[in-house]
């Protein structure tokens, strides 16, 4: 039996936000809309530590299939503003 995946939107300015704390799975980071700053996931419950992935600022609208386990938390680090929506576990 499988596990649903939650969802989460993060329609943020140059923000820090601590999408989940403990370990979990990353399934896919959809990107809707960026603007000149570069968005970073963290394997953390702050924003610092082992990177995920980092998206360039201005990147294309696009989702982006991770499939990453994560160990402390989950927190994303948006450097300018964005709307992004994460399917986790």
């Amino acid at each position: 039996k499988s596990n649903p995946t939650p969802n989460v939107t993060v329609d943020a300015t140059a923000t820090t936000t601590t999408v989940k704390s403990g370990a979990g799975f990353i399934h896919t980071l959809t990107i809707g809309e960026t603007a000149a700053g570069a968005i970073t996931l963290y394997d953390n419950t702050a924003g610092s530590g082992t990177i995920i992935f980092v998206a360039k600022a201005s990147i294309v609208e696009q989702t982006f299939v991770l499939d990453v386990s994560f160990t402390v938390g989950l927190t994303i680090v948006t450097a300018a503003a964005s709307k992004l929506m994460v399917s986790y576990r």
